[in-house]
């Protein structure tokens, strides 16, 4: 009886696990009748794709462990740590996701971001021990320390990234795209001051008729949880946002509105 009830627990456990580890594929089903994108395996799509999410009813936290007001915006939370300052908000998000599957994959020299004032941040120089002074305007290297291309000296390199970059300086290395033409990875971004930017993290397709459906997630101000879109316009398709056939128009978020032609891509 003693080993029965430990099986059961154990299954228990496990369960309750995966159920935690849902990914955004596994949890949010494509509307009737809509199939998921085929996407090529070590894309930065897939790997949105795949993105962990916290158990169903999760609260979006901010970086402080306070609650996010607007709860209704978030349809999933993203489990990606938050970190302890408020650092990581709407463009912060996207090159941190961006950054995390790149570092996965090994592609170490692509992971670069500009600071708003046109400072090249390279992962690589990080890595190999140099370190960023930064004094008023005026950024520059200096030698710290050894090469260390361990993930905590990763994270210590994005948040200060975070701290020197925003929507203004991530549009300027984005390169802008058709909206009939949206894939996941791309990201909707008005750069300024706040401005505001959210990433495509999955695309469903309608076999017959061609239509395609689209996921947006976000981060936002101040710093809090990555999480995935309700659609305030079209609550019988939330989460899921049609990718309307003109080109010209607006694309409404809980939080924020954008013209279709404000879709970017990483070159």
């Amino acid at each position: 009886m003693k080993k029965i009830f430990l099986l059961s627990l154990c299954l228990v456990w496990t369960f309750c696990v995966c159920a935690q580890r849902q990914t955004i594929g596994e949890r949010i089903a494509p509307p009737a009748g809509y199939v998921r994108e085929a996407l090529p395996s070590g894309s930065f799509g897939a790997y949105l794709r795949e993105l962990p999410l916290l158990p169903a009813g999760s609260k979006v936290l901010l970086f402080n462990g306070e609650e996010k007001r607007n709860q209704a915006c978030a349809y999933a939370v993203v489990d990606l740590d938050i970190g302890k300052r408020d650092l990581q908000q709407c463009a912060d998000a996207i090159i941190r996701l961006r950054a995390e599957h790149l570092y996965q994959q090994q592609k170490y020299t692509e992971i670069c971001f500009n600071f708003t004032n046109g400072f090249r941040a390279d992962y690589t120089k990080w890595a190999a021990g140099h370190r960023i002074r930064v004094s008023g305007n005026q950024v520059s290297w200096y030698a710290a320390g050894a090469e260390d291309y361990t993930y905590p000296t990763f994270r210590a390199y994005l948040d200060l990234v975070f701290v020197y970059a925003g929507t203004a300086s991530l549009a300027g290395e984005l390169v802008r795209t058709d909206y009939a033409e949206l894939r996941s990875g791309d990201v909707f971004i008005q750069g300024g001051f706040p401005g505001h930017a959210v990433i495509v993290v999955d695309v469903a397709v309608h076999p017959q008729s061609g239509k395609r459906v689209y996921l947006l997630a976000q981060s936002y101000m101040p710093a809090q949880h990555i999480h995935v879109l309700t659609n305030p316009a079209h609550r019988t398709l939330s989460p899921w946002y049609e990718l309307e056939p003109t080109r010209a128009g607006k694309v409404y978020i809980p939080e924020w509105t954008f013209e279709k032609s404000d879709l970017m891509r990483f070159p």
